[in-house]
This record gives structure tokens, sequence and C-alpha cells, in this order.
């Protein structure tokens, strides 16, 4: 199979809106990929047109990519010629491997033709916004295969590497799904949540009663035990065992002899209060942990116990066996009600005690991996919101060689796009102006437009506001009222940010 061949469904697929229509496409392709027999031919299309490069990070930037050879008249290169290359410069280390590292990528634009050049580059630096998100994706890998979506989506699931799942299905047929099973030492997708308005509305949309929990201002962690071999990941699905040797001592500590558990990893003041975020965060990228404040586990979820897989039971099943398996020390606080009144209580006494608020739970409810469902939703004492800074703007005043003013977008699901909703300079302390300016000059797409710098969508931040309202400025038509930083979240990807239609609920329920 050709580069161009890749190069022209993104192209036709970016310009496409209809969501079957883009399924189509894509199916199209990984037929045709398929026929060659070869899995990784599959696995690597499949993560191209999701934007994503196997070898996740090259060493190339935006800047690398500013001057390239003219373009090639004709295309020549093939899908397993380009990985081969971005392979080889992904290897490249030592003295020299900068100058070594340009000269292999210029060697590689060289021979591509200018559709093949914007492709690759829109790759390389993680622009590569079609639309193909991951459930269009694994539709049209259901399609290509001929074996049905649901399948595809849950070994997806199960295995967090769509792109691995897609070479199996084209390759081996349904069948081949099979091997895809809930395994400890492998992460799965989180489940995430939805946001609710307050505690009455949660309980009304569970249904009329919630197993509501204490929401920890920590960093989440997924983790897993094989006798003595633990293993911790985030969110993210990052391997951050070495850093946390405090949680595998936890994990090590309980009855069990193997599991896969949800939980969250924070720092606790003397007092038993927590410390600020950044105090948690700092654990995860810091090389010498024994050095650092020591972070206290609590468990939430459990999808796996020695031996016996729990993720399709509901709620009250999974909590009971992780109350049999996890000291109360060691479990998240939780409280099953149908009482609005109850359920205030105890997000106050949350709120009391320095965390961020509750999790509202259906009793009944499986465990969704790696989707956002509405089964589990998020209650803060204020509206929040997890949006990507799209651009920013020169600071004046006190401000000035400082970029302040944050342009906030929204995840558009329907095309993988961004929306904006708003801008804003407020909350931000001096040392997050100092930081964000470093940050932001990072992720430059392009000269400046003036004072507005445009960024490559990967920063999310967390944004308080007082209200959403409507508003013909912005394509969305609707605008944050009050919105202020809270902090940055490099825990979380674009692909985690809140969504367009979550936003557009809260509108409608007169948030």
């Amino acid at each position: 199979m050709l580069l161009v061949d890749v190069a022209a469904m993104s192209a036709e697929v970016g310009a496409t809106s209809a969501r079957l229509a883009k399924i189509a496409r894509i199916a199209d392709l990984l037929t045709r990929a398929g026929a060659e027999g070869d899995p990784h031919l599959v696995a690597v299309v499949v993560s191209w047109l999701s934007g994503e490069l196997p070898q996740r990070q090259i060493g190339v930037g935006w800047a690398s990519l500013r001057s390239l050879p003219a373009p090639a008249d004709d295309p020549s290169l093939t899908v397993r010629q380009v990985d081969a290359a971005l392979s080889e410069i992904g290897a490249v280390t030592g003295k020299g491997s900068q100058a070594h590292r340009a000269e292999l990528v210029a060697g590689l634009f060289a021979v591509a033709t200018d559709l093949e050049q914007t492709f690759l580059r829109r790759l390389i630096t993680g622009e590569l916004r079609q639309g193909a998100l991951i459930g269009v994706m694994a539709d049209a890998v259901a399609k290509a295969g001929g074996v049905p979506a649901a399948d595809v989506r849950r070994a997806a699931m199960l295995a967090g590497d769509l792109p691995a799942v897609a070479a199996a299905a084209l390759t081996g047929g349904e069948a081949a799904l099979q091997q895809f099973t809930l395994t400890v030492g492998r992460p799965v997708g989180p489940m995430l949540a939805q946001t609710a308005t307050g505690v009455a509305d949660a309980l009304e949309r569970l249904g009329g009663t919630g197993i509501f929990e204490a929401k920890l201002d920590g960093a989440r962690v997924q983790i897993h035990r094989s006798g003595d071999d633990v293993s911790i990941y985030t969110r993210s699905l990052d391997d951050v065992t070495a850093r946390l040797p405090e949680i595998v001592d936890a994990a090590l500590a309980l009855p069990v002899t193997s599991l896969i558990a949800d939980a969250e990893a924070i720092a606790l003041r003397p007092d038993g209060r927590p410390h600020r975020f950044q105090v948690t965060a700092s654990r995860f990228g810091s090389k010498s942990p024994g050095a650092a404040q020591p972070l206290s586990v609590f468990f939430f979820d459990l999808l796996h116990l020695d031996g016996t897989d729990l993720l399709d039971l509901p709620t009250v099943e999974r909590l009971a066996a992780l109350d049999n398996s996890v000291p109360q020390a060691h479990r998240v606080d939780r409280l099953v009600t149908a009482d609005p009144e109850a359920a205030q209580r105890f997000l106050e006494a949350t709120l009391a005690a320095g965390h961020e608020g509750v999790m509202a739970k259906s009793p009944s409810a499986p465990y969704e991996a790696g989707r956002r469902g509405a089964a589990w939703l998020k209650v803060k004492p204020v509206h929040t919101l997890d949006l990507v800074v799209l651009a920013v703007e020169w600071g004046s005043g006190r401000r000035t060689g400082k970029l302040s003013n944050i342009h906030l977008g929204a995840r558009d699901p329907a095309t993988g796009e961004f929306i904006m909703l708003g801008k804003t300079f407020k909350g931000m302390t001096d040392a997050m102006l100092e930081w964000q300016t470093s940050r932001f000059l990072e992720l430059a797409d392009g000269p400046t437009d003036g004072y507005v710098v445009k960024l490559r969508p990967e920063q999310v931040v967390e944004i308080a506001f007082d209200g959403v309202q409507t508003s013909s400025r912005y394509p969305g038509g609707m605008a944050l009222r009050f919105a202020r930083v809270i902090r940055y979240r490099d825990d979380k990807s674009p692909a985690d940010a809140d969504s367009i239609d979550t936003v557009r609920a809260l509108y409608e329920r007169g948030a």
C-alpha cells in the first residue's frame, strides 16, 4: 500500500462531515490493507488515521519541519517504507543525533509529494484531526473485517490498543478477537464520568438511588497485581510503577493473589487534609520518589480479583468484592442513598474535608472501560470543565512579556475538532504565567498573528465558571460566564477534555 493512498483518504475523511460516510471510506482503505495479509500494515494504517504514530515520539517537532525539501512530483513511498523510516528517525541518539535526525527527515520528505508532505507533517506534529475518532475507527474496522462492531469495541477496550485489535480483526476475523481479554498487567482505558449540576440532579439521572463517593483531588491510578508483581498506570495508561513505591507496597499488603483496581493517589497533610494537586502531580514526574512527599492510596473500584473478571458485574457487586479485599482505611468514603438531603450532607462533609466534590454512580452499571457513560456523574460545588487551550495572547501592563489570555475550546465528538467557548486571563498566579509562557511557546503552531499565538491543541486546563450563556461571537453559540483557571491538567490528554455536548447540556439545564 502506498502512502499516497492513506494521505488521500485522510484528506477525504477530513472533508466529510457525515459519520457513515467517514466509516465507509475508512473501511474501504482498511479492506485493501487487510488484503495484503500483513497485520502490522493494518495496525500502522489504523494508527495513522487515528492521528497517532505507532512509535509515539520520534524527537521531531514543529520547528524541525519548518524548512523542508521541495515535494516530489510522483508518489513512490509505501506505508512500510515510511513506518520504517519513522522508526529509524526515532531511534537516533547520541552525539550528532540532531543533525542526523534532520538529515533523515529531509530524506523522507524529499521523496514525498505535496499531499504526502502535508499528511506527514500533520501526523508527526500531532495535528492530524480529520474526525476519525475511536468510535468511527472501531466501526470502520468492524465493517472492513466483517465482524460485529460490539466485538471490536470490547476488544479495543480490553486491549487498550485499537490498531492491534484492527490487525487481528482484518487478518483473523471474529475468532481472532477472542484473544483480547482482561489481563492482569495490561492496562485498560478507565471508565469516565459526565457532569451533574448537583446531587439531586445526579439522583434523578441515576433513577432514584446513587452510590456517592468522595471525589479526591489526587491522581487516578490503575493498579495491577499478580502474585508479587505490581504495575501502576496513569489514566493515560503510562507505567509509573517505579515512581510510586509506597503504592506498590500498599497493593502487596492486600490479602489477594491478583487484582486490577481503580484507585486515587493523593498527597495528604499530617491532619489528613489533601495537599494542593501540584504536590501529588509532582510525584509522577519525580525520578527520586524516596525524597518526595509520600502518597496515600484509596481504592474505589475492582475490575478483577483472584482469577475472576468483575467489570461486567453491577457496581454493588464489584464494591462488595472491594470491601472484602481492601481495608476501610484504604477505601474511598461512600454513601448509598436515594435521599437528596443525605447526599447533600455527604457532599458538604466531603468538601469540608478539603476534597473537590463527589462521584455519583449507578448501583447496577457495569464498568465501561474507556467510555464516558451516564452511569458515573461528577458533582462539584462550582461548574468546572476540562478544556483545551487553542491560542494565547501576549499580555500587557504588568503581564507584558508573558503569554496571558488563553482561548478555550471544547471537544466536538462528531468531528474531532475543538469549538471555542471564550477566553480568560483570570486565576493565573505569577508562577503560572511563567510556566504557561514557556509551555505555550513550545506549542506554538506557526508564526505569531499579531499578539495572538495559535497553539497545537494539546494542553488541557481545568476551568471554573459561573454559567453558560448565549453568544453570537463563538461558533458554538455559547460562552462561559466568568471563566477562571483552576489548574493545568498534565495528567489529561485532549481526548479526555469535556465535549461540546457536555457544555450544551449545562446550557440547556440553565447552568
